[in-house]
C-alpha cells in the first residue's frame, strides 16, 4: 500500500486510485470509485460505491460522498456521484448519489467550496466556483449556478434553481427559483438587490451593472406583470448579454420565482 494511505483506511480493490492520492486513518472507499491526481481524503471519510472524484479535491473528516439517496423510491440503483477539481468538502458534508428519477446522477463541478455540516441531496447539480456556508441544506433536484454564494442555514427545497452569481443571506429558505445576480433574504425568500460588489469583484463593468440594476427594477420595483417585466429586459439584454443570462432563466422556471 502507498505510503500516502493510511495502513488503517478500508479501500475496496475495484477502486481506481491515482498514485499520489492521500488517504487517511480510518477512511473508507468503496467499489467502483475513482479518485483522480493530487486529492487528498482525510482520516474517517466514507466515500461510497458508484462515486467518481477529480484532482486536486481536500475532502475533510467525517464526511460521507455518494451514499445512497435518501428517497425512498431508491431501489439500489447503480447511479452515481461526480465530483470535478479543486473543490474544498469541510466536515461532516453529506453528498447522496442521483436517483433513476432524474438524471442519474448528483453532480459537483469545479473550484467550490462547501463547508461544515452542509447536506446536498439526490440529483442536485452544482456550476462551478460556488461557496456554500455552514448548514446549508439542498433538497433533491436542486441546481447552483456560477458563483452561487450561499450564506448559512440556507435551505432550498426540492428542484429550485438559484441562478449564477446570486447570493442568499444567512438563514434564507426558498420554494420558488432565485434569478441570476440578485441578493435574497427572508424565509420565505425576498429579493432585496443585484449583487453589484460580488460582480466587479469578478470583472463585470460598471455598465452592465447598471443594465442588471435596471432589470432588476423592472423585475421587482416596477409593479409590472412578470410578462410585461420581461418584455422591458428582454430590450435591455438585447444590448446587455448578462441580462440574457436573467431573462432565459425567468423564461426557464417550473417553480416560478421568488418575487
Amino acid at each position: 500500500m502507498s505510503q500516502l494511505i493510511h495502513p488503517t483506511a478500508l479501500i475496496d480493490a475495484s477502486a481506481k486510485i491515482a498514485d499520489d492520492v492521500k488517504i487517511g486513518a480510518y477512511s473508507i472507499i468503496e467499489s467502483d470509485v475513482s479518485i483522480a491526481s493530487g486529492t487528498e481524503i482525510k482520516h474517517h471519510v466514507t466515500i461510497a460505491a458508484h462515486t467518481d472524484i477529480g484532482k486536486n479535491n481536500r475532502i475533510f473528516q467525517y464526511s460521507s460522498i455518494g451514499e445512497e439517496p435518501q428517497d425512498k423510491k431508491y431501489n439500489g440503483e447503480a447511479t452515481r456521484t461526480t465530483m470535478g477539481d479543486n473543490n474544498t468538502i469541510r466536515e461532516y458534508v453529506t453528498i447522496n448519489r442521483g436517483t433513476v428519477d432524474d438524471l442519474g446522477e448528483t453532480r459537483i463541478g469545479n473550484n467550490n467550496w462547501i463547508m461544515a455540516y452542509v447536506h446536498i441531496a439526490h440529483d442536485c447539480v452544482l456550476a462551478d466556483n460556488i461557496i456554500i456556508a455552514n448548514g446549508t441544506t439542498l433538497a433533491g433536484h436542486v441546481h447552483l449556478g456560477d458563483y452561487v454564494i450561499l450564506g448559512g442555514f440556507t435551505k432550498l427545497h426540492q428542484f429550485c434553481r438559484i441562478g449564477a452569481h446570486a447570493f442568499t443571506a444567512m438563514d434564507t429558505g426558498f420554494q420558488k427559483d432565485l434569478p441570476p445576480y440578485v441578493m435574497a433574504q427572508g424565509n420565505p425568500a425576498k429579493p432585496r438587490i443585484i449583487n453589484a460588489e460580488g460582480l466587479k469583484r469578478r470583472g463585470f463593468s460598471q455598465e452592465d451593472i447598471t443594465a442588471l440594476k435596471k432589470a432588476f427594477r423592472l423585475l421587482y420595483k416596477s409593479d409590472l406583470r412578470l410578462t410585461d417585466a420581461l418584455v422591458g429586459m428582454q430590450k435591455l439584454a438585447d444590448k446587455h448579454a448578462c441580462v440574457q443570462l436573467m431573462v432565459d432563466f425567468i423564461n426557464s422556471s417550473s417553480r416560478s420565482i421568488v418575487r
